[in-house]
């Protein structure tokens, strides 16, 4: 399972969501659904632009999570 972990950048950073969006260039609820695991799918330019703004990793962001679920998919 694939986790944002936007929220827990932004407070570390202490930067709003509104602030974050401005700096991005892309709208609040795109960035809005992206911060609350909702997206199905992030721009490698947006994300690009998001490390940016926030001055971290990829990894910082996004994360792999092994679920029980996924462990007999094949």
């Amino acid at each position: 399972m694939i986790v944002i972990n936007l929220d827990v950048i932004m407070a570390k950073r202490k930067i709003s969501l509104n602030e974050l969006s401005e700096k991005v260039g892309i709208t609040l609820a795109n960035l809005s659904i992206l911060k609350n695991n909702k997206a199905k799918a992030i721009r490698f330019s947006t994300l690009d632009a998001i490390c940016k703004a926030l001055n971290c990793k990829v990894e910082d962001i996004i994360e792999y999570i092994d679920s029980p679920e996924n462990m007999y998919e094949e």
